[in-house]
This record gives C-alpha cells, structure tokens and sequence, in this order.
C-alpha cells in the first residue's frame, strides 16, 4: 500500500521561535477551555443547545492554530454529504489531524460526532462536553465495551447524525499508513450510510508524534467521493475497510 507521506522528512530543528509559538498556543488553549468551557456547558446544558459547544469549539480550534501558525485548506468540499448521516475516515499521524478535519466539515454542525479512543476521557471539561454532544468513547481491544459502543454510534447515524473516525486507531510514526479497525466499517454498514475517505497531508510536519512542538506550517485535508454501503452485510466488512484504505492511500499519493 502507498506511503501517506512518503519517505520520512528530515526532521526540522526548532528554534526559540517555535518553542515559543508552541508554549503560547497551549497557555491560550487551556485558557480559553477553561475560561468558556463551564459557563458554555451550562448553557448546552440548561437550555438545550449543544450547537453553542460546536460554536465555541470551533472558535478555539481557529485560535489554536492561527496562533501556532497552521495553515489549513480544503479540497473537494463538494462530497460532504449534507443531505444525509456519512462515517468520514480519516488518515491518523498526528495530533493537528483530529481538530482539522473537525473544523473542515463544520458545514455539518451540530450533526457531527466523533468515535474516539477513550483515553481521551481523563481530560477534564472536554469529557463533559464530548458526552453532551453525543461524541462516543471506544475501547479498542475491550470487546465488552466495544460492541455497544459501535451500537450507540449506529443509533447516531441512524438519528441523521455524521461520525467523524481515525480507523488506524493511533498516529503513524513514520506517515505510513497503519492496518484500518473495522468497527468504523461496521457502523457503517449497519446504518447503511455511506463512507467519505479523507486524506490530510502535511500534518505530522506540523506535530510529531511523540513531540510537543508545534511547527507552522500548511495541512492540506482532501475529502474523497463517497463510498456506498447499500445493500452491504457484516460478511462485506473486511473488503469495505480495504476499498477505503486503499483510497485514502490513493488521495494521498495524489497530494505529493
């Protein structure tokens, strides 16, 4: 299968600037976490209006990345699926990927969700507004509480909501594209809804795993052609997951 980045880049050097840049973006971002999150919950919260997180979560993605220096662009906005629920999968090899490719479908709000590993749900604030919001934690590898997770997210589609999924499961080292899990694959087919393959370059130049850096620099999200899952049973999910790698793999290849 296709490198999602190629080779590996030489690994930039950071300079005070970018240390600086860096410490700047997450003494903001907590900030404003934890200065709009409350008072915002309780707004969610008391007068049924989860939009007002999408809203704020937006605003706070833009600030993090104008101030860290991130330049998002979007292609082929034309496939987002606005008429109807879709599971939009994307490639996984670093950190800036999840709030990109959330603010790019932010047509979608406040119809979009996120399947997400549920390590995520130690941090503080976020957790509650991931709950209010109808965002689904899934424990890859615990089969107890996995399948009725991938059953919540089904009932989420079938509501006319959209998932957001990183099917690798966790960030590539090397921008190597990783084995794709199923479970995303499987809620799809059982809410026969379709699959949105989407390839974001240029993040892992952005964001290392394993570093805290934050290096300014341009993301490229490129949102493919719907895959249908119509008339598809569970015995199609092993081919479903490998059509959309490899088109993920084949828009990447086509971003270099």
């Amino acid at each position: 299968m296709a490198s999602t980045e190629g080779q590996a880049p030489s690994r930039k050097v950071a300079g005070p600037f970018v240390v600086l840049r860096s410490i700047a973006t997450y003494v903001a971002i907590v900030l404003y976490v934890a200065l709009l999150g409350p008072p915002c919950l309780l707004i969610a919260l008391v007068f049924g209006r989860p939009g007002v997180l999408y809203r704020v979560g937006d605003a706070g993605i833009r600030m993090g990345l104008f101030l860290s220096g991130i330049t998002p662009s979007v292609t082929g906005r034309e496939h987002i699926q606005r008429a109807r629920p879709a599971v939009y999968a994307v490639n996984h090899a670093s950190n800036v990927e999840p709030p990109v490719v959330f603010s790019a479908l932010h047509e979608l709000f406040p119809r979009l969700r996120i399947l997400y590993k549920a390590e995520l749900r130690k941090l503080p604030v976020l957790v509650r507004a991931f709950d209010l919001v109808g965002f689904v934690p899934l424990e890859r590898g615990n089969r107890d509480q996995s399948l009725p997770a991938i059953d919540r997210a089904v009932e989420g589609l079938k509501d006319g909501n959209s998932f957001l999924i990183f099917p690798e499961g966790t960030r590539s080292r090397t921008g190597e594209l990783l084995p794709f899990k199923k479970g995303g694959f499987i809620m799809a087919i059982k809410a026969q809804a379709p699959i949105i393959p989407i390839a974001i370059h240029g993040a892992r130049e952005a964001m290392r795993k394993g570093s805290p850096l934050i290096f300014p620099v341009r993301v490229r999200v490129h949102i493919g052609e719907p895959i249908d899952t119509a008339g598809l049973t569970l015995d199609d999910r092993d081919r479903l997951t490998t059509l959309v790698r490899s088109r993920i793999a084949a828009l990447l290849a086509g971003m270099k």
